[in-house]
């Protein structure tokens, strides 16, 4: 996954520079006012600082849409040139007036960065580390602030500081982001694939993966623009074929192939009402006692809920799922389910009625694409149809395919016997619970619940958007794919964005962006140089030869920097514990922080005692806002909504950023005068409350799943609700 990695780190500085401004904004303020006479003109103050805020807020109404249409890379370039021109003209700015100018083109170019350089990650990241990754974004927006700090805070200590050098300096990174846009960013595959570019999208698949053979992801992608339509939720028992042979049932079975030479396992429709139906359902019984929980939170949750045993065929056939224990070791490794060789091609025969004998059942109905690359690599995670199968044989056996996409997920395809000459697509996970050997539960109706070894496995099952036709006589997935890429049918986007999965998704994505904004991140960082100068550290820097203005730069610095290895926490916790157990239990620590400074001003406790605890509370409160509420929001909003909306979707969600942002900013002297500091954070700890709730009830868990597959839960979610 070096490819993946490396791809988000270079695409997360956009984020980098972002941050860099943020702090030379704050910085070289100071040196503007005394230039230009300002101090008399608080409004034209704010508005040099408000103005690349002003500029984001507007591009981000046109950045989604356009970048469905032009594509992911060429807005991040266009992002990277808007930084450094702007770079340029500050660093020139003979007037007031050029310089707002110049900060409304930074503004832009922020706009761009924040909104798109997370659906870039998304759409590029392997499921299983997808969160990490877009972790990136944070860290780097840190580091670039910190960067920015040292470098203000020396340029401080100069008889003479220059502001237009402070602010000019975000040219030279901006350089280095233009070429890395340029000359090393691939497009977004998914982009590539709603474009039909299907020849492009598997190339930059092979370099993102390390691997030659992307078949399996090809599809995924491919099916990617059919979310929406009928959905339903069924199971299976998966376990060796000769346990599961039932000649009166094998047209619903689905052959699974294991790493192993010759084995394999076969996947039955589970018939009668299990305990795995409930919970796949309705989610787990705890949360079935819970009448405000959203439906769609306890269906993510049930995939959640039982992690795969170790050293047993459960962990065979999924070893990529997202367990906290298991998934840094499973990262380096392909997907364990797999199609036998080429060998036993030859000896696939099938009768006139379409019935198979016990041998012909064992036969692949995949073959290998065998390579010297793949030999070195182990076995490949993508399958292919073999030449002459009876893939789509009328009335014969259902021969099925079933491939892996990620995070222990298979996608698997079988013929619809209701619509002839149509597929239906089956998403494919591990679900229930059962022993380590033997039986797992009890299945009414259900002959083989007490034979050999099995696993339940979850299905989603809906119409897939490739034909039955389509398939015949391919050499491989790909090349039916790129047959049928031309003839997929793509819905208009204001009638995707009607669609109930789309209007769930919205709910969720612009709850957050409100709930963080209004979680207190802007009031505290406004109150930070206040009270550390209360607890004495002004003095001390002071004391040490450094003025006042230099003393708040260091001060601003030494807080960045702590944020830093929290960060670094979050991004390894992100695909482990999941952005939804990450919110729900960093925002209670966010609202105690907040109510011990609502008491540390209404308390007269002393100046030192209460600049000590206010100095806590206040490093506690950047600590975890970075953990959580911080990144994922943006993380959650670059991944439920589906690949033909997904640019306008999320800019929606970021013009709902920028406006709360606004509000906040501009609020907030207004509710000081009012309300006093204590009056502010007790509405912040409010909020915060407000949003446990929200996530809580909300908001589901999508680590490890391909995004694909999470807007299928949506649309499925979406309905349970209605």
């Amino acid at each position: 996954m070096r490819g993946a990695v490396l791809i988000a780190l270079a695409a997360a500085i956009g984020n980098m520079l972002q941050g860099w401004d943020n702090a030379t904004i704050a910085g070289s303020v100071l040196y503007i006012k005394k230039e230009f006479n300002l101090q008399t003109q608080p409004t034209m103050e704010g508005l040099i600082v408000a103005m690349s805020l002003i500029g984001a807020t507007v591009i981000t109404t046109f950045s989604g849409p356009v970048s469905d249409m032009l594509g992911r890379r060429p807005m991040l370039i266009i992002s990277s040139v808007l930084y450094f021109l702007s770079g340029l003209v500050m660093l020139w700015a003979p007037n007031v007036y050029v310089l707002l100018l110049a900060r409304l083109l930074d503004g832009f170019g922020i706009g761009l960065a924040v909104t798109l350089v997370p659906v870039y990650i998304s759409e590029t990241a392997p499921p299983e580390i997808r969160g990490q990754l877009n972790t990136f974004p944070q860290f780097t927006g840190s580091l670039g602030m910190f960067l920015s700090y040292c470098m203000v805070f020396g340029m401080s200590l100069t008889q003479a500081p220059s502001w237009r050098l402070m602010l000019g300096v975000l040219s030279i990174p901006s350089l280095a982001y233009f070429f890395l846009t340029l000359f090393y960013l691939p497009e977004s595959p998914r982009w590539l694939v709603s474009k039909g570019r299907m020849k492009e999208a598997k190339q930059v698949l092979q370099r993102l993966r390390g691997r030659e053979d992307v078949s399996g992801e090809m599809a995924l992608l491919m099916e990617g623009l059919g979310v929406g339509g009928e959905v339903s939720i069924e199971e299976y028992i998966i376990g060796p074929d000769n346990e599961l042979v039932d000649s009166q049932d094998e047209k619903d079975q689905i052959k699974l192939y294991g790493a192993e030479e010759g084995l394999s396992w076969i996947a039955k429709p589970v018939t009668g009402q299990s305990t795995l139906g409930l919970v796949s359902r309705h989610g787990s019984m705890a949360n079935q006692s819970m009448p405000l929980m959203d439906p769609l939170v306890t269906l993510f949750g049930s995939v959640h809920e039982k992690m795969p045993e170790m050293g047993s065929m459960r962990s065979m056939l999924f070893s990529n799922v997202g367990s906290m224990f298991n998934i840094t070791e499973n990262q380096g490794k392909t997907d364990n389910w797999d199609e036998e060789s080429q060998k036993d091609e030859e000896n696939h025969m099938s009768d006139g009625s379409g019935a198979e004998s016990d041998d012909n059942l064992r036969s692949p109905l995949l073959s290998r694409q065998g390579t010297n690359a793949e030999a070195n690599m182990g076995p490949p995670t993508s399958l292919s149809m073999r030449q002459g199968s009876n893939f789509m044989q009328a009335n014969g056996v259902g021969e099925q395919a079933s491939m892996g996409i990620g995070g222990g997920w298979q996608l698997a395809y079988r013929k619809d016997e209701k619509k002839e000459g149509e597929l239906k697509r089956i998403y494919l996970h591990e679900g229930g619970s059962g022993s380590r050997r033997g039986s797992i539960i009890s299945l009414p109706g259900d002959a083989h619940a007490d034979q050999g070894e099995f696993i339940h496995a979850a299905a989603l099952v809906s119409q897939s958007v490739l034909r039955a036709e389509s398939l015949l006589g391919q050499q491989s997935i790909e090349e039916a794919i790129e047959t049928q890429s031309e003839t997929v049918t793509k819905k208009s986007v204001w009638k995707a964005l009607l669609e109930p999965g789309v209007k769930h998704a919205l709910i969720v994505g612009v709850g957050l962006q409100i709930l963080q904004q209004f979680s207190g991140i802007n009031g505290v960082l406004y109150y930070t140089p206040q009270i550390l100068e209360q607890a004495g550290v002004g003095v001390l820097l002071s004391n040490m030869g450094i003025g006042s203005d230099s003393a708040s730069f260091l001060i601003s610095g030494v807080t960045t920097l702590l944020m830093l290895p929290t960060i670094c926490v979050a991004m390894r916790l992100m695909d482990l514990a999941g952005r939804r157990w990450l919110l729900l239990a960093t925002l209670p620590i966010l609202l105690s922080s907040l109510i011990v400074l609502v008491l540390g001003n209404v308390i007269n406790m002393g100046e030192v005692m209460h600049a000590v605890i206010s100095t806590i509370s206040v490093v506690v409160y950047f600590c975890t806002f970075v953990m959580g509420f911080g990144p994922i929001p943006n993380i959650l909003c670059s991944e439920i909504f589906p690949t033909s909306v997904r640019g306008i979707c999320i800019a929606i969600c970021a013009l709902t950023f920028w406006i709360g942002d606004i509000i906040v900013t501009y609020s907030l002297p207004i509710m000081l005068n009012s309300i006093g500091l204590g009056g502010v954070f007790a509405i912040y700890a409010v909020v915060c409350a407000v949003a446990w709730v929200f996530v809580f009830l909300k908001v589901p868990e999508t680590k490890g799943m391909p995004l694909e597959v999470i807007t299928e839960f949506f649309a499925v979610g979406a309905k349970k609700a209605n």
